[in-house]
């Protein structure tokens, strides 16, 4: 190596202006000694004449010495890099020449030339030693004149195409690579030589001539070469092929804008169609996703590659297409496809493994043209390059995604990474929303299996109801809505929310809304309803050890409205737990908000429930919601600003009929994908005719019982109710017996004529009446018991100052 080296540095060229000459003897000693050689090494010649060179040199190149001089005798001479040693005892870093002078018939002395480095950049170097490095250097190198025409280049030019240096000679960059932005770079050429600056790191890509058929890219470097006065007279510049660095940067790109675009929802067919969207145009030109339909209604897939034989039916899940005229040639988004067994689309199915034509055969594409899409084929639509890549995640086949190119360039395995690394994220977000999608099934089907079909026919409101889940991110919540027909034709109209979403909300929810109905079954006042709820949620905390979220059945921190509406009189009774309070809007479309206390949450704990009583005028109508109807869709606000909101919407929701009141406010203030689930009930009140409604005042005396059969008798017949005589005089001398037998104070008797007529007895005890069973030989007992049958519903609620005992009957004539 190191004969190599010094050989090449003997043809460098050495400035013997600059040089320091010296004379050594055949055998390396001093022999002549000169001015320039004292300045240089501080040596006088009395010091230096006589002694060896090599004592004049630091250790390492004092013993290379004695090697030089032999070398010098037998080659010539000899060129390189010295350290030599100062009179002072510093080193001096020198280049040296030593040649072998000519003497006939003797050893030839040698003549030394010593050149100080100190501030110099390196060697001087001659034509031959630079034309040397730049000719074999692997990187292009080019010179254009003032003209911007080519007057030199070296050979790694020649691997971009262009032809060779002869070639190129007087031509022009556009007229040697015309597949370039030729503009771009003369442009940078000229202001190069405008300006003198240096042009450093410039990318450029496009299609060189060695590589038509791909796009490549390329990093230049412009430098002006200036002549002796300092006058442009031309351009020296570089290039690099930086294609891999480039297309590696672009899929990192491409992969991370998949990570941002790819899966923001939990909608399978969403999902595919940005797997579509993201492949084009960077990857592909156009691009088909398509899924197996189990896949698409969230249903388990079986393990592994797919198993089916014969035509696999896929349904088309999203598409993406560069030009225009390839989505008229291609099935609709959505359309289920067959493809035929044999095609690649079923054998990347069947193999789990991805299929990649660099070249397509027109003449075996049937499968390019599946069942149900149009007739052309993939020679007319230009396509010349495919990738099949089978859509797989956590083990299981979801079905494939078909990459197609128009493009000169065909696919190559490169690109074939890319598509199955874009896939295989795309395929995780598709089984994620797969599982989703089929727990969504499943709560919106357990959700509405909970919630109310129909609300019941009932004569105290028109009512309707609109509920709203929320959007895939978040889950169906637990919020829901009710109408319970209660004792004497009045109602109860509930609207609650439980925490949490999915499966375990909907859950909790129909556990509350049956304990809801149960207890709305005894006919206790709202803020008793909702003290016994708190109770059970409160126990079955307790019970099964719940954390913040409350058990599955019962969650803690639920909120619920409560309201019982009397058409009799036209009293409501409110109370809430942890719940927005009603709006109530006037007959004459005026909107306001009941001044509601509310409540804690059911089972966290508080104050005790409280509840509001309010007279209605027929025609106004209460607004129950849950607080998601008042959730803006920034999530964010004022609570006075968001009713607002449903201020302005309820008053301009008038519509024809209540239902499409009731849809309005829905569509005006929730989005169709909203944040949280939403419940809305609008209930419009009604009063009953006072004709429909008797009453009589009766006193505590057993006499008094004829005559209550009489009148209720009598009241029959004027409402035409002649067939229930028997079995009301029957019912009405057993409560009002009982009444005045077993309480204290007035006794009250009241008909109400509605869907069925009430037979209602107030008195003022405190307990209730127990239905006994008495045997055969007992003498009473038989009060309650023949009421029971006789009656449809009975049953006893208390009131203030006493109680209310009262029977339903159907309006149709009993059994004979």
């Amino acid at each position: 190596m190191g004969g190599h080296k010094e050989q090449d540095v003997a043809r460098q060229a050495f400035d013997v202006a600059d040089a320091v000459p010296l004379l050594l003897d055949p055998h390396g000693t001093v022999s002549s000694w000169t001015g320039g050689a004292e300045r240089l090494l501080g040596y006088r010649p009395t010091e230096t004449v006589g002694r060896s060179f090599a004592e004049l040199l630091m250790t390492g190149d004092a013993e290379r010495m004695p090697d030089l001089v032999e070398r010098c005798r037998s080659e010539g001479d000899w060129a390189g890099l010295l350290t030599a040693r100062h009179r002072g005892g510093r080193p001096v870093a020198v280049m040296a020449r030593i040649t072998a002078t000519v003497r006939p018939g003797a050893r030839s002395p040698l003549l030394v030339l010593l050149s100080e480095l100190d501030g110099a950049t390196g060697w001087d170097m001659s034509r031959p030693v630079l034309e040397q490095m730049v000719a074999g250097a692997s990187i292009g190198i080019a010179i254009v004149d003032t003209d911007l025409r080519y007057v030199w280049s070296n050979t790694a030019l020649e691997q971009f195409g262009g032809g060779t240096a002869g070639e190129r000679l007087g031509l022009r960059f556009a007229d040697v690579q015309p597949g370039l932005d030729a503009e771009a770079v003369e442009e940078r050429m000229r202001h190069v030589l405008d300006t003198g600056e240096q042009v450093v790191g410039y990318q450029h890509v496009g299609r060189v001539r060695s590589a038509p058929l791909r796009e490549t890219a390329h990093v230049l470097s412009f430098t002006r070469l200036n002549d002796e006065q300092g006058r442009p007279m031309g351009v020296y510049y570089t290039v690099v092929d930086v294609t891999e660095r480039h297309r590696a940067r672009q899929r990192l790109a491409l992969l991370d804008r998949a990570g941002a675009r790819i899966g923001r929802t939990l909608d399978i067919e969403r999902t595919a169609q940005e797997l579509a969207d993201v492949a084009v145009p960077e990857l592909a030109d156009y691009v088909a996703v398509d899924l197996l339909e189990t896949v698409l209604r969230g249903a388990e897939v079986q393990p592994g590659p797919s198993t089916a034989s014969g035509r696999v039916p896929l349904r088309r899940a999203g598409q993406r297409s560069l030009h225009q005229d390839l989505p008229r040639a291609a099935v609709e988004t959505g359309t289920v496809l067959s493809y035929p067994s044999d095609s690649p689309p079923v054998r990347c199915l069947a193999t789990g493994r991805s299929w990649l034509q660099e070249r397509l055969d027109p003449l075996h594409l049937a499968w390019a043209t599946p069942p149900g899409g149009r007739e052309s084929t993939f020679l007319e639509l230009g396509l010349r390059s495919a990738m099949i890549v089978p859509v797989r995640a956590r083990g299981v086949t979801l079905g494939m995604t078909a990459f197609f190119r128009r493009r000169h360039d065909p696919f190559d395995e490169d690109d074939l990474h890319l598509a199955e690394d874009l896939v295989s994220r795309a395929a995780v977000c598709v089984d994620n929303a797969r599982r989703y999608t089929r727990e969504r099934n499943a709560a919106l089907v357990l959700q509405s299996s909970l919630l109310p079909l129909h609300l019941p026919d009932q004569a105290a409101v028109e009512v309707s109801a609109c509920y709203r889940p929320a959007d895939e991110l978040t889950g169906l919540g637990g919020d829901w809505y009710d109408l319970i027909p209660l004792s004497g034709a009045r109602v109860a109209l509930i609207v609650g929310e439980a925490p949490g979403y999915g499966i375990d909300a909907a859950a909790a929810m129909g556990g509350l809304r049956t304990a809801v109905r149960t207890l709305a079954a005894l006919d206790l006042p709202p803020e008793e309803v909702l003290a016994h709820l708190d109770d059970l949620v409160d126990r079955s905390a307790g019970d099964e050890g719940a954390g913040p979220e409350g058990t599955y059945g019962h969650p803690v921190g639920t909120g619920c409205v409560y309201v019982v509406y009397d058409p009799v009189d036209g009293k409501c009774t409110m109370a809430a737990a942890g719940h927005p309070a009603p709006a109530v809007i006037a007959p004459d479309g005026t909107v306001s908000f009941v001044e509601l206390p509310e409540g804690p949450a059911l089972g966290v704990g508080g104050p005790p429930f409280e509840s509001v009583e309010l007279t209605l005028p027929e025609g106004t109508t209460l607004v129950l919601h849950t607080d998601g109807l008042l959730l803006p869709p920034d999530r964010d606000g004022a609570y006075d600003t968001n009713r607002d909101r449903l201020r302005r919407a309820l008053e301009s929701a008038a519509k024809p009929t209540l239902e499409l009141s009731c849809r309005a406010v829905v569509d005006a203030l929730v989005p169709t994908r909203p944040y949280d689930d939403v419940a809305l009930l609008m209930a419009r009140t009604k009063r009953l005719d006072p004709g429909h409604v008797a009453a009589w005042d009766l006193s505590a005396d057993p006499a008094v019982v004829a005559e209550a059969r009489r009148t209720a008798t009598g009241q029959l017949t004027r409402w035409g109710l002649d067939e229930l005589v028997f079995t009301t005089e029957l019912v009405v001398s057993e409560l009002v017996t009982n009444a005045i037998r077993y309480a204290s104070g007035p006794v009250r008797l009241r008909l109400i004529h509605e869907r069925t007529l009430v037979c209602e007895v107030v008195d003022g005890g405190a307990t209730a009446p127990h239905l006994r069973h008495p045997r055969a030989m007992d003498e009473g007992g038989r009060g309650l018991l023949l009421v029971s049958q006789l009656a449809e519903r009975w049953g006893t609620r208390f009131v203030p100052g006493g109680k209310i005992i009262w029977a339903e009957q159907s309006l149709t004539a009993p059994p004979e």
